[in-house]
């Protein structure tokens, strides 16, 4: 663990040895002032010497102020590294993340990334500064003050030797007890922040169903929870301090009692117990600060655990030793795949699909909940690997390619449809990052977006709000499409993307596909009949596995899943069907 946060560090080793460098400069200045301030009293105040006493003042106030600027300079480099280091680990978790496929991120849920980002970060970057500054000052001070009260009454000294071990048994007792509470108490932490999450993400519903005091209530059920957790370890450090206290003025009144029975038979003069007593505060001290170091070091280390379980992970999605960087077309191939969930083979989402789609096909896919419809598109991208079989992409298996040059190829508009803050621009140009206004448009009439987005006072400069959450569902969706065809891709998955427009836009966009990309192979899982009905061929899913393959018209003769389906939505219908307006276009060119 600490190897793997030692590479964190990276450009501020310098910082990081430049403190402890200080400190010890600090701590060899200290350790001498007890020293000249017994020859100050034996030989200068007692001997009324005064050339002595100004000449050692001087030099202890040199020393003094020396070791000041020292003690500024170690503060300053430690604050410096551990923010650095606290910088880096954020980018490593983060990076990380980025390259985690999504059984990686199923493993961690969304508020404990948060947490671990957040909260264990400032908790480790605390511990860094204490270890650099303090961890290396309390023993350089506890050994030099230890050797040098042993140089002034060895018999004396021993004092230190008795109090040391209570004070360290007691010590590994607290700790010992604290850290699991530790550790539970930033578990709690992490669902604390999920609640928050899902409030803020569902205000609306929460409001809507008038579940204001639930949330109020469920919130502070779980602070509660860290309340107790926290006062609960706190009570255990609690007895850190009486401990040290404990130690420390009994050590004082030990010595101060036998220090002037030396005095008395002759075996120690004034300025050494003045000296001594110095040295006791300083070792006592000492062990005090090292106390505080090891109970910050309690709590930062369940937070350490968590941001390696997260540097730890390793992508379960990786290019092979020579992928490919070219897919050659949009045919899509699956052989007998079967897919669990965490590549569970006894819990298959998935089960022996096997099917061989053309480029430039659209297909349709058409089930009930849980049916695994968009489980079986996720494995195009290779958003997950086929637990059992093998998916091709233009006549290759997708292991063989290289993940990002795949993706490229591949577009996705995804069942929850998401934008980024930024303007409707700047969300768009993520299918295409150097995408022109003309082709920014284009694809917005393709999408049926444009109709809409001209009446924004800004157009396309229109800002969008975090998660979109200033535009509908509908037109969210087809901003989300527009950014999808702005890719050209070879393969465009629409994951039910057209759920929330009517059914005239829907046509529209269907047509458009037909029309200006008729080279893509085009994936449209829909729950609507009417969206799918004149795709080339239709897959029905039932329970993970294909049930049926056809057109419209194979599958309302051969299929009762679709015949039930398509019955149950055009029981109701009335009217004249749609008439879709006509245009001449020209198709988009593929790459």
């Amino acid at each position: 663990m600490i190897k793997k946060l030692a590479q964190s560090v990276r450009e501020y080793k310098k910082d990081s040895l430049l403190s402890p460098l200080f400190v010890s400069g600090e701590v060899l200045l200290e350790v001498i002032i007890p020293l000249l301030m017994a020859r100050l009293i034996d030989q200068g105040l007692n001997a009324s010497n005064m050339n002595v006493t100004l000449m050692v003042g001087g030099i202890m106030v040199v020393a003094a102020m020396v070791s000041l600027a020292f003690g500024a300079l170690a503060g300053r480099y430690a604050a410096s590294a551990s923010a650095g280091l606290a910088r880096n680990l954020r980018h490593d978790l983060y990076y990380a993340v980025q390259d985690f496929s999504f059984s990686n991120i199923d493993r961690f849920s969304t508020a404990g990334l948060v947490t671990r980002m957040t909260t264990d970060v400032t908790n480790v970057q605390n511990a860094y500064m204490m270890i650099v500054r303090v961890a290396i000052r309390a023993p350089l001070m506890l050994i030099a003050a230890l050797v040098m009260s042993l140089s002034l009454n060895a018999r004396l000294a021993t004092t230190f030797l008795i109090a040391i071990p209570v004070m360290a048994v007691g010590l590994y007792l607290i700790i010992s007890h604290a850290h699991p509470i530790f550790e539970r108490v930033f578990r709690t932490y992490d669902r604390l922040n999920n609640v928050v999450q899902e409030n803020l993400r569902g205000i609306r519903v929460v409001k809507s169903f008038v579940r204001e005091d639930h949330e109020i209530k469920k919130f502070g059920g779980i602070s509660q929870e860290i309340y107790d957790d926290f006062s609960h370890a706190e009570r255990i450090l609690a007895f850190n301090m009486p401990l040290m206290q404990t130690a420390m003025y009994g050590c004082m009144l030990a010595i101060a009692w036998f220090g002037a029975r030396f005095i008395v038979s002759g075996a120690m003069t004034t300025g050494e117990l003045a000296s001594m007593i110095t040295y006791t505060m300083m070792i006592l001290m000492s062990l005090m600060m090292l106390s505080m170091v090891f109970v910050m070091i309690t709590i930062s280390q369940a937070s350490a655990e968590r941001i390696v379980q997260v540097l730890d992970e390793k992508s379960d999605l990786t290019n092979g030793s020579h992928p490919l960087t070219d897919v050659p077309d949009g045919s899509v191939t699956f052989e007998h795949v079967g897919f669990g969930y965490g590549g569970a083979e006894c819990k298959l989402s998935l089960k022996d699909v096997d099917l061989s789609i053309a480029s430039g096909e659209t297909i349709g896919i058409l089930g009930g909940t849980g049916s695994a419809k968009s489980t079986l598109v996720q494995l195009i991208p290779r958003l997950y690997d086929a637990t059992e079989g093998r998916v091709l992409v233009g006549g290759h298996d997708v292991r063989d390619y290289d993940i990002e040059a795949l993706r490229e190829e591949v577009a996705m508009v995804l069942q929850k449809n998401v934008l980024f803050a930024g303007t409707i621009a700047d969300n768009l140009r993520w299918g295409k990052a150097d995408a022109t206004d003309a082709e920014i448009e284009e694809v917005c009439r393709l999408a049926c977006a444009d109709e809409f987005i001209n009446r924004f006072p800004d157009g396309y400069a229109t800002h969008i709000e975090q998660g979109g959450s200033n535009v509908s569902g509908g037109q969210k969706q087809r901003l989300c499409i527009a950014r999808a065809l702005l890719k050209k891709p070879k393969v465009l998955i629409l994951d039910d993307s057209t759920s929330a427009v009517d059914t005239a836009t829907d046509a529209k966009i269907r047509q458009a596909f037909r029309e200006y990309i008729p080279a893509t192979t085009k994936f449209i899982i829909a729950q609507r009949v009417s969206s799918i009905e004149d795709a080339d061929r239709i897959i029905v899913m039932d329970g993970g596995a294909v049930s049926a393959v056809g057109t419209h018209d194979e599958l309302l003769a051969a299929s009762p899943i679709y015949k039930e389906v398509y019955e149950s939505q055009n029981a109701s219908k009335g009217g004249e069907p749609i008439e879709i307006n006509q245009k001449e276009v020209q198709p988009i060119p593929a790459d």
